[in-house]
């Protein structure tokens, strides 16, 4: 068994999965290993996704488990069979692990959904924004840094899949760079809504009472809805939120900051107004 070097975003939830499996199934490695006929160090490297996990036993790994959701189990052995070799890979090695992981997450998402409190999403930006964005992080990048982020966002760029984003009005108004910045990227903004996957909502600032449009967050929709996965990011670099409780916790959150925003077409209207200001 040759143990993997780095694991990718897709086989660690894989792993995830098979653990949280064998544990509900009250289970210890040593039973889920004597269970296949293998060594309990193979159960403990399949399950921290340093050694791959084949169909066959994957599926066997989930009737020992007593999982039912064929669903379910159908997803997790397509992970598992999975042999992509994305475009991302050519930045392993050159950009945090953490780009990598949430390129692999939206190529293989059926929908992305997005709240956006202080900047425009990535998937949205120009690239005059995102290279003020990434001059602006700290500690400062080097240009050939800055360049290669800036090369990967646009990659990221080319998605087709349904997505949708809540903005609040912050998020439009602040100036990262110029005025000459800010106008394109209203302009952009206007028409990529125009587009039949995107879908832009704008949470206005004098909308009473309203509180939920306060942390930003990115929704990815796995292809069953146990393997959805929420990406927050911080100072010390991106979060990836997989627990059952949690992803309904964010389900309820984005949902009610939704219904609580302009319609599209009410929203097309009011970034109009912003950028005739500028």
């Amino acid at each position: 068994m040759v143990k993997r070097r780095e694991p990718t975003a897709r086989q660690l939830r894989l792993a995830t999965e098979l653990r949280r499996l064998r544990e509900a199934a009250g289970l210890n490695s040593r039973q889920a290993a004597a269970l296949l006929g293998v060594a309990p160090a193979q159960i403990t490297h399949i399950e921290s996704a340093l050694a791959g996990v084949s169909e066959q036993r994957t599926r066997r790994l989930a009737s020992h488990y007593a999982c039912t959701d064929e669903e379910f189990i159908d997803a997790l052995v397509a992970m598992a069979n999975d042999r992509t070799h994305g475009w991302w890979e050519e930045y392993r090695g050159r950009l945090p692990t953490s780009f990598l992981d949430l390129s692999e997450l939206e190529h293989h998402a059926r929908f992305i959904r997005h709240v956006a409190i202080l900047y425009v999403p990535g998937l949205l930006q120009t690239e005059d924004y995102s290279r003020a964005v990434f001059s602006a992080r700290l500690p400062e990048l080097t240009a050939e840094e800055t360049e290669l982020r800036i090369q990967h966002r646009k990659a990221r760029q080319k998605l087709t899949v349904p997505y949708e984003t809540v903005l609040h009005e912050a998020a439009l108004r602040i100036r990262v760079s110029d005025r000459a910045t800010a106008r394109a990227q209203l302009a952009r903004l206007l028409e990529l809504s125009e587009a039949d996957h995107i879908t832009v909502r704008v949470v206005p600032f004098d909308l009473d009472g309203f509180a939920r449009a306060s942390s930003t967050m990115t929704y990815l929709g796995g292809s069953v809805p146990k393997l959805d996965t929420v990406v927050r990011d911080a100072l010390h670099g991106s979060a990836f939120i997989d627990s059952e409780a949690q992803l309904n916790t964010y389900r309820t959150s984005f949902h009610k900051v939704e219904a609580a925003s302009l319609d599209p077409g009410q929203s097309r209207d009011f970034i109009h107004r912003l950028a005739k200001e500028l």
